[in-house]
């Protein structure tokens, strides 16, 4: 089972990358702060400073189509907010 599912790429996280060496990740549910910052740094070579996660609820849509009324909710995750020591990075287009 792994940790780290994916990492987040917006703009928002992206500016915090630059800025304040914050990267986001999406990871698995029921990993907590440890588990989180170990699996980081053995993937990417990085020392972790901070981890902050939160967990996202699903959200909720409803269409209305010819057949009637259609509902559905996307799926809830947990996102990692990791800020790595001062001067270290994380490339993630290295691999493209």
């Amino acid at each position: 089972m792994s940790i780290l599912v994916k990492p987040i790429i917006t703009e928002k996280i992206t500016k915090e990358g630059e800025l304040f060496n914050r990267f986001g990740f999406v990871v698995d549910k029921k990993a907590n702060k440890v588990q989180i910052k170990k699996a980081v740094e053995a993937t990417y070579g990085v020392s972790v400073v901070n981890v902050n996660t939160m967990n996202v609820r699903p959200d909720r849509t409803t269409k209305y189509t010819k057949s009637g009324l259609i509902s559905g909710k996307s799926n809830a995750y947990k996102k990692a907010i990791v800020q790595v020591q001062e001067g270290e990075t994380i490339d993630f287009y290295n691999n493209i």
